[in-house]
């Protein structure tokens, strides 16, 4: 098999195993279903231009997460591309959130989305990929301080988001 032909094979067999899982890290940063699929394809097409120069599935992953982050970052610093969230999408796999504590998956879509663009990007590579301090800050070009700050604040927000809101009786 030729050098191009087996690059272009072992591309399309890595889109096929990870694409699902980059719309859902797509999905969980931006929040849009449609922006998340246009990150996604961003992505792809800049991993297919470098994919020659990729060699273990280790930094196929870092990259692409990297990709999928600094487009995501690009797009929202956009004016164009401020504009109103759409509703969740009824594609997006909930498979692997079945060990969620909340019932409520929209209240954590919700509150996801209420998130800054920073701290949104922080909270998935931590705690959706499962990235170390260090790899966070080194995927966003930012310090382990700041993704600890960021972090702190972030898990902060989405507490106080999805407290149950007690209503007391009167009378």
């Amino acid at each position: 098999m030729r050098a191009r032909a087996r690059r272009e094979a072992e591309f399309s067999d890595y889109v096929v195993r990870r694409r699902n899982h980059l719309y859902r890290t797509a999905w969980l940063v931006c929040g849009d279903p449609h922006l998340a699929e246009d990150l996604v394809q961003q992505t792809l097409t800049k991993l297919y231009v470098s994919w020659h120069r990729l060699r273990e599935e280790g930094a196929v992953d870092a990259y692409a997460r990297r990709i999928l982050v600094n487009t995501h970052l690009d797009e929202v610093r956009r004016p164009f591309r401020r504009r109103e969230q759409s509703a969740p999408d009824e594609q997006l796999d909930r498979a692997g959130t079945a060990d969620l504590p909340y019932e409520d998956l929209d209240d954590l879509g919700s509150a996801l989305r209420a998130l800054a663009p920073g701290q949104r990007a922080v909270v998935v590579l931590r705690h959706y990929w499962g990235l170390s301090v260090n790899e966070t800050a080194d995927t966003l070009g930012i310090a382990p301080g700041t993704v600890k700050s960021q972090t702190s604040e972030a898990i902060a927000n989405l507490r106080r988001a999805l407290e149950p809101t007690t209503t007391a009786g009167k009378g």
